[in-house]
């Protein structure tokens, strides 16, 4: 069984927020992005690991995305 070492520091402190920056990452590893760490074979696991080890972070869109 493989154990998570999560760093405290970049783990997400909004359950809501980690969902969403997961969820987006799926996506990006689903349409062939290259994962950024080794882990889970499974696309949504990797995201979430990915991210509560810090190595996705959200981007804000600026108000130039808007238009």
């Amino acid at each position: 069984m493989m154990t998570d070492k999560v760093n405290p520091i970049t783990r997400p402190t909004n359950a809501f927020e980690f969902a969403s920056v997961a969820s987006a990452r799926a996506r990006q590893l689903q349409q062939g992005c290259t994962p950024k760490m080794e882990g889970s074979a499974k696309i949504a696991r990797r995201a979430q690991q990915e991210v509560a080890n810090g190595l996705i972070k959200q981007v804000e869109p600026s108000d130039d995305d808007a238009k």
